[in-house]
């Protein structure tokens, strides 16, 4: 079994979602156009899976197996009802451009996977930090893809523009389109996450071979 410490840094690289789990790929792909886009289905995300995570174990005892599946849905669905709402009344603009992918955590099969392969069978102790782990692995990668998308398709990052920070990286001239455009595009969505899942690939590789020897 695993220690504390293992539950929660599995969800960082060795259960890190969508590259080691290849789940959640559709908001993976569609909100990471940005690192502000990134971040916020992240923690919405963490948020889902941290409440789901512990009210299902703490209900284990009591679900009936039958209805299980069902019984997690509605869960699930509670708070993402709860996330949509409190990002509409606080971050509208954030709520706006994730759109329709908040409501669609509830299909999240990152979520509901873990209700059924975790939660419903540890204690509320471990299961928190499962959600814990997998949600922050989660929000890190759609962070770091969201960045690097934002990054090369126009030079700058965004997040921090309502606070009149100026985050421009690579700096253009006026009229001049940047080179790597199509990375902010659905084409782009995909070159980057191939290029991610190839690097950590490598590196798993690399350290296996390291302990090989």
């Amino acid at each position: 079994m695993k220690t504390l410490t293992q539950e929660f840094t599995k969800g960082l690289w060795e259960q890190i979602p969508p590259f080691r789990l290849v789940l959640g790929l559709c908001p993976t792909l569609a909100v990471t156009k940005s690192l502000e886009g990134g971040w916020g289905m992240g923690l919405a995300t963490t948020f889902v899976l941290v409440c789901s995570n512990l009210f299902i174990s703490a209900l284990r005892n009591v679900i009936p197996p039958k209805v299980r599946i069902a019984t997690f849905i509605v869960i699930i669905a509670t708070f993402v009802v709860i996330t949509e709402l409190v990002m509409k009344a606080y971050t509208p603009m954030l709520s706006e451009t994730l759109g329709v992918f908040i409501p669609l955590i509830v299909v999240n099969c990152i979520i509901l996977g873990r209700a059924e392969a975790f939660a419903s069978k540890n204690g509320i102790g471990r299961s928190l930090l499962d959600g814990f782990g997998i949600g922050f692995g989660f929000t890190l990668a759609l962070a770091v893809l969201g960045a690097l998308r934002e990054l090369l398709g126009t030079g700058k990052l965004t997040m921090f523009a309502q606070a009149n920070l100026d985050l421009t990286i690579i700096p253009l001239g006026e009229g001049r389109e940047f080179l790597f455009k199509f990375m902010v595009d659905p084409p782009g969505a995909f070159v980057c996450l191939g290029a991610m899942l190839l690097l950590m690939n490598l590196i798993s590789e690399r350290s296996a071979r390291s302990k090989a020897a």
